[in-house]
């Protein structure tokens, strides 16, 4: 049996079970592995190094907006968490709680943070004077820990990393500004450099983030059709500000409340790259995010001048990419094909002796597996223009299918016939009552993913009640 044969063997189809293939690109491509701590992962280096170019990228444009990274405590005193209801009962079911330091019971019990408002709340509080102080706007890149039920890699851990920005405001136009342009930067971040299109809109008052006065949404729809919550900014108003006391002598010298934002993108961006982009030969990347953006593999290296040309390549191309050499000589060609291929490296460089005699090189695109000879003058030049191509194919791979898998629905036996038989983003109108978002959950599995700042006039009825319509709606399964 071929390496080709026996490697693919190792990964489920994508079409027989998702969720397994799923878990199987996890473990093969490197990206992290279980523990014997229940529902955490190890992020392994390949992984990881896709999650710091994610930072990278988020980092430049939330600094060109004048956002300032810092790091606050993981570990959050009862008394501060409740002093928001709603943000506290909203969280309850997650929370672990730390109740004994060493020996000795601990007055008061301590929670591990499931996301920082009342920390970063408490110390505005004590930071913020006059209107002069304002905008202050800090973001932190840490871990946060909830108690999932079920959990699966990158997408739902007990323990995972994130970046949460908090930021207070002189006014509730400037506050509300930020939230907004904070979603227009996660959607850069996402179609840019990950190559996913995504839903911009508002969450439902169900489905919005405890204590928030609202939230905006980006959502990313999977190759199974199910859609995966990307990122979040919730503007609170002053549903934080007032019982933190987060206060402000205004330019009239009058006491007023601040006005507040959060925002957050996390590691489960990861294992939406692995959804959308995936297939039945493991992961793939795009260029832009990839680590390591092509992989140099020279064929019969035994021979003369082949490791010899390989090098010299690799080190003109690695002063403009990412770009790996693999001299491993224990494994097979076929075997570092299909590695490399299982970890989504955008481009694979085959060289060897024939090759090297006519000047030029093979490369092998992993998004199409198309072959493309370019003499080896040409060659980064080429390299180049390759993986901008492949970026652009990429994004318009998974736009044309989400596309396909975006439906109308104008009763409830359309809306539960197009999930069943073309499961995706299901466009429906809606008269705002959480009934009836709670009966249409019921009857197809479905959540209101969002209402799309861009409206549509679908009709005049509620897909479930038939009562007077207030907004159109999208509607999809969920991660």
């Amino acid at each position: 049996m071929s390496d080709n044969q026996n490697f693919v063997k190792e990964i489920t189809n994508i079409e027989d079970d998702f969720a397994k293939w799923y878990t199987d690109i996890v473990i093969k491509a490197d990206l992290a592995d279980y523990t014997d701590t229940k529902g955490c992962i190890v992020i392994k280096p390949y992984g990881y190094s896709i999650w710091e170019k994610i930072q990278e990228y988020a980092n430049e444009k939330f600094k060109k907006e004048g956002i300032q990274n810092a790091y606050f405590p993981v570990l959050i005193p009862e008394s501060l968490l409740n002093k928001e209801k709603e943000h506290v009962e909203g969280f309850a079911p997650e929370v672990a709680w730390v109740t004994i330091g060493g020996q000795e019971e601990l007055e008061e019990k301590l929670c591990v943070r499931p996301t920082s408002e009342t920390m970063f709340s408490t110390m505005y509080s004590k930071w913020l004077t006059s209107w002069r102080d304002l905008p202050i706007k800090l973001n932190q890149w840490c871990n946060v820990f909830r108690w999932e039920k079920e959990t699966r890699p990158f997408l739902r851990s007990r323990e995972f990393l994130w970046q949460e920005g908090h930021t207070i405001h002189e006014t509730s136009e400037e506050a509300q500004a930020l939230t907004h342009r904070m979603l227009d930067i996660y959607g850069e971040i996402i179609e840019e450099l990950l190559a996913i299109p995504v839903l911009k809109g508002k969450k439902t008052e169900k489905e919005k983030f405890a204590g928030a006065e609202y939230t905006l949404t980006v959502e990313m729809l999977m190759h199974d059709g199910k859609a995966l919550q990307a990122g979040t900014s919730h503007y609170f108003g002053q549903n934080f500000t007032k019982p933190f006391e987060i206060k402000f002598q205004n330019r009239q010298g009058k006491e007023e409340y601040a006005y507040q934002t959060s925002w957050g993108i996390s590691t489960r961006l990861i294992g939406g790259v692995i959804m959308a982009h995936g297939d039945n030969r493991g992961l793939k990347l795009p260029p832009k995010l990839a680590p390591i953006q092509t992989v140099i593999v020279p064929i019969a290296s035994h021979k003369e001048g082949v490791i010899e040309k390989s090098t010299e390549i690799y080190e003109k191309l690695k002063q403009k990419y990412r770009v790996k050499l693999d001299t491993r000589d224990q494994y097979s060609t076929g075997y570092k094909f299909n590695d490399w291929e299982m970890r989504g490296v955008p481009v694979r460089i085959e060289l060897g002796p024939r090759d090297i005699e006519q000047g030029k090189a093979v490369l092998v695109r992993r998004d199409t597996g198309e072959k493309v000879e370019v003499s080896l003058e040409q060659m980064e030049t080429k390299l180049g223009e390759l993986l901008e191509q492949i970026q652009e194919n990429m994004y318009q791979q998974v736009l044309k299918r989400t596309k396909e898998k975006t439906t109308i629905a104008k009763n409830m036996d359309e809306f539960i016939k197009n999930m069943e038989d073309n499961q995706g983003y299901v466009k429906t109108m809606w008269c705002g009552k959480e009934s009836c978002e709670d009966k249409i959950k019921e009857l197809t599995g479905a959540h209101s993913r969002c209402i799309p700042f861009e409206q549509e006039n679908l009709g005049d009825t509620c897909v479930c009640c038939g009562e007077k319509a207030k907004h159109m709606v999208i509607w999809g399964r969920q991660y």
